[in-house]
């Protein structure tokens, strides 16, 4: 195997390492869910869940991305954002300006259902966010809707203070808010880089990835050190 080969299948494992850890959703087999903020983009008249996290996403002037307080077991039945997704009535009153850009931000803070015990959710509301032009989804949201917190693992746990408490908490059953007493693995990554605010929860931890990371950056220089005394 030739030192380019052998990088490329480390390099292959490793970005499914990380893959694996940055799913969108954790998917809860057993029938419970788990209470967590989704990060949505807008297409066209649809709302799509994102791919990506708040950290590393970067809209385009125009965007409209969206953010859904709730319980939901896996992306597949994540409770969309409501509220108006409308760009131009959302940046009416902000024009344009050169050096910035203009996203729409829908944050929908969920239903009392979804809340924890003893809150009660703000009401839904569109924002415009004016930001450079090479800003990501969570300076975004960070200019327009402080304060937000996150756990170590970099989840996003809160926005405009909601909840006061707490980052994807299990649920015994999606839509009850009844707690289960557990944490997701990683529901949702934002991958914000902030550091705003930290507290013990869901997510892998970055000592996790690295770890793993290394394992296998050893691993494979492992397998080319042997074939190449072979050869």
């Amino acid at each position: 195997m030739s030192r380019r080969s052998a990088r490329g299948v480390v390099l292959a494992a490793v970005v499914a390492v990380l893959g694996a850890f940055a799913s969108p959703a954790a998917q809860a087999a057993d029938g419970t869910g788990y209470r967590y903020w989704s990060f949505w983009e807008r297409d066209g008249a649809r709302w799509v869940y994102a791919q990506q996290g708040a950290g590393t996403t970067r809209p385009a002037d125009g965007a409209v991305q969206g953010f859904r307080f709730a319980v939901s077991q896996d992306s597949q039945n994540a409770a969309e954002p409501r509220g108006a997704a409308d760009f131009e009535a959302a940046c009416a009153k902000t024009p344009a300006k050169d050096g910035t850009k203009r996203i729409a931000l829908v944050l929908d803070f969920g239903t009392p259902g979804d809340a924890p015990e003893g809150e009660t959710p703000p009401a839904p509301r569109t924002v415009c966010a004016q930001v450079g032009t090479d800003a990501t989804t969570a300076e975004a949201l960070a200019d327009v809707a402080a304060p937000l917190r996150y756990d170590r693992s970099a989840l996003l746990c809160a926005i405009a203070g909601f909840p006061k408490s707490g980052c994807a908490d299990q649920v015994a059953d999606p839509g009850t808010g009844t707690d289960a007493g557990a944490k997701s693995p990683s529901p949702t990554v934002t991958d914000s880089a902030s550091g705003q605010g930290a507290e013990g929860g869901g997510g892998p931890s970055a000592g996790l990835v690295v770890g793993a990371v290394a394992v296998l950056l050893l691993g494979g220089a492992a397998v080319w050190q042997a074939r190449r005394r072979r050869g």
